[in-house]
């Protein structure tokens, strides 16, 4: 089957999460409305800047249809900026943003520095076979997570075997930086920049296997 998977468009990079979601056999949507929520088997929160989007979440109408959504069970998948809005606890950030409490974590925004500290490293992940390459932009890391919660992936340490050529910073070694909790997957990364399909794969294969079961 065919799952219909919303990429949230209110900001950030919507057309790269698209172009995955369709490459992995899903029907993407644009999502900017409270009615189109309703339509979708599932959600993609986008990178961009989490601040804005919990912004133009209220604007829109779309910050309590989502929260009721996730908790009902709807499947979701955040990369960067929809990591920190799928967090029950973000440190660092403004004290109006909003968080949609989609998994039982505390991030920390921007952990990893400004733009000009962004890095690429090869990272093992829960679930592939071989390591994938990860981008990270003014990326959040994860501080704390909760029973039930997956670490999927961690920052490997400097000459760790097959981490390629790294460039992450000192501190980062050994952070979280992919979670699930049930249905919701969150990256610090962008899986949607470098043309590796698997984390969507995973993700559209979770939720074909949601909506078969709630069929």
């Amino acid at each position: 089957m065919k799952p219909t998977i919303g990429v949230l468009a209110l900001q950030g990079d919507v057309r790269e999460h698209f172009r995955a979601l369709a490459e992995c056999g899903a029907e993407p949507v644009s999502v900017r409305r409270s009615s189109e929520l309703e339509s979708v088997d599932a959600l993609v929160l986008p990178g961009g800047e989490s601040t804005t989007i919990s912004k133009l979440l209220e604007v829109f109408g779309l910050l309590e249809p989502l929260r009721a959504r996730l908790r009902g069970g709807m499947p979701a998948f955040g990369s960067c900026a929809g990591m920190i809005l799928l967090a029950r606890e973000v440190l660092d950030t403004r004290p109006d943003a909003q968080s949609l409490s989609g998994i039982d974590m505390t991030v920390r925004r921007n952990a990893f520095g400004r733009q000009v500290d962004s890095f690429e490293t090869d990272l093992g992940f829960t679930g592939l076979d071989d390591p994938i390459r990860a981008v990270f932009i003014r990326a959040p890391w994860v501080e704390r997570v909760g029973d039930g919660v997956e670490i999927l992936a961690r920052v490997p340490h400097p000459g760790a075997a097959g981490n390629g050529a790294s460039r992450a910073p000192e501190q980062a070694a050994g952070r979280i930086v992919a979670v699930r909790q049930g249905n919701v997957l969150a990256t610090s990364f962008h899986p949607e920049v470098t043309g590796d399909l698997r984390v969507h794969r995973l993700f559209v294969d979770s939720v074909r296997s949601a909506v078969t079961a709630g069929a």
